[in-house]
């Protein structure tokens, strides 16, 4: 944890095959904790193809059964439906989009001052941006996308800097978030 914490949690990315890996985690992750999900993202990622939407769209009931059968993942139909349906809707936005990213930056809320306390990250658990990205990608046919899981994708992802005031990695992602640009 302390590695993924230091090391990703709240850096920017525009890597459309790592955002689509997450925002299909953090759906993974709802109801259950993100240690759990962590310590099972290199076999998410090998049974999911890399989380290469090409490749997941691809995949057909038989996987699905497959994947249902897999301890080494959350066995959680709804959840593998989820990611092969959203692999279609993440390729339809890029087609009309350009790019995963750019259409998930859009969604970027506008830059606080000061970190936030302890206490207000606690709080956070939606804002008017992760609501607002949740019935946009729900609209598109994605499924897992609640507006609670958003927002935690968007603290993951770096479109919010949400590390606690004082936090050691917080200065050193907010700089990476300032030099961010999208490819």
């Amino acid at each position: 944890m302390c590695d993924y914490h230091d090391r990703e949690w709240g850096f920017p990315s525009s890597d459309d095959v790592t955002l689509f890996e997450k925002i299909n985690l953090e759906g993974f992750q709802s109801g259950l904790s993100w240690r759990t999900v962590l310590d099972k993202r290199a076999d998410f990622r090998r049974v999911f193809h890399g989380f290469d939407p090409e490749r997941v769209v691809r995949m057909r009931e038989r996987d699905v059964v497959r994947l249902l059968g897999d301890a080494s993942i959350i066995r959680h139909r709804g959840k593998i439906e989820s990611t092969i349906n959203n692999a279609r809707r993440c390729l339809e936005l890029i087609e009309e989009k350009g790019s995963l990213a750019a259409h998930i930056w859009s969604f970027e809320p506008p830059r606080r001052r000061v970190a936030p306390t302890t206490a207000e990250v606690s709080t956070f658990i939606t804002s008017s941006e992760s609501v607002a990205l949740s019935k946009d990608l729900k609209k598109r046919g994605w499924s897992f996308v609640g507006p609670t899981t958003m927002y935690a994708f968007m603290q993951s992802m770096g479109l919010v800097n949400d590390h606690d005031e004082g936090c050691h990695v917080g200065p050193v992602a907010e700089k990476a978030r300032k030099r961010f640009r999208i490819d």
